[in-house]
């Protein structure tokens, strides 16, 4: 009769061994599971993980979250593999891309910082463009401030004294016709017309530039007026009533220039032209 465990349990019985794990590289639109929490999605990015790269899935609904690469950390047909990132990624696009979709210049260092700025109204606006942007901001030198408010934008834009070395890209929230955000845009680009350029979103804050589908709603809550937004957001949502928390997971599923909105995508990379045009 066969012994199942082997004839002495401390010798080297082959059947004793552990189960070898096999390494498959994640090329695009590959479909996994994270072995862990059970998401299941196709391979459409990178991004940087808490110990190295994460691995991008995006699910049938169209939402997208970064996995940390590991041993044994997915599934493929129920089959426990271990994810190897690209020796040369081959992208939807072709080259290499940053989270804006611009090609990844990974050999240039981040330049020295120009006299140019782009303002935004708050510090999450900044959050914001530095997860997207940030790669190609280095690249091009340019440093993203925040105002902590918009109420006087002509004060501060006279003491930078803007000049064709020295321009300002302004992004503000909803900017649309009868606004105060439009008010202060159209006064500001007349005094200083050539050398700095306001624009914006149509949105009441940037957590609405974030495609609704980043954290799995067909589209943001609507707020009766006279309710402050953000609370309102995180009261129709079931959240705790914390801004800040609510941010970071916002901002935590924002991951590549296709988690947001076209309205913002545009404006922002407008503002970037302009302040690195010769």
């Amino acid at each position: 009769m066969s012994d199942r465990y082997g004839k002495d349990v401390l010798a080297d019985d082959p059947q004793s061994k552990k189960r070898k794990i096999p390494t498959v590289v994640a090329d695009p639109e590959l479909v996994v599971e994270c072995a862990t929490s059970g998401w299941c999605g196709a391979v459409v990015g990178w991004d940087k993980g808490v110990s190295g790269w994460a691995v991008v899935l995006e699910d049938g609904k169209g939402r997208r979250r970064p996995f940390d690469l590991g041993p044994a950390a997915f599934l493929i047909d129920g089959q426990l593999v271990t994810l190897v990132r690209p020796v040369t990624p081959k992208g939807l696009s072709g080259p290499l891309r940053t989270a804006s979709g611009s090609v990844a210049t990974s050999l240039h260092r981040a330049r020295v910082a120009r006299g140019s700025r782009i303002w935004v109204e708050g510090s999450q606006d900044a959050e914001l463009i530095e997860k997207v942007w940030g790669d190609d901001l280095r690249i091009e030198g340019i440093v993203v401030e925040h105002l902590g408010g918009i109420d006087e934008p002509f004060n501060r834009v006279q003491v930078f004294e803007p000049d064709q070395s020295h321009r300002i890209g302004i992004l503000l929230d909803h900017l649309v016709p009868g606004s105060k955000e439009t008010r202060i845009a159209d006064a500001v680009m007349t005094a200083f017309g050539g050398d700095v350029l306001v624009l914006g979103h149509p949105y009441v804050d940037v957590w609405q530039a974030v495609r609704p589908a980043v954290i799995g709603m067909n589209q943001w809550p609507v707020i009766d007026k006279g309710q402050p937004w953000k609370e309102g957001v995180c009261h129709a949502l079931g959240w705790k009533v914390d801004t800040g928390m609510a941010w970071r997971k916002i901002l935590s599923g924002v991951n590549l220039y296709s988690d947001l909105e076209p309205s913002l995508l545009g404006r922002v990379e407008e503002l970037i032209d302009f302040v690195t045009a010769p």
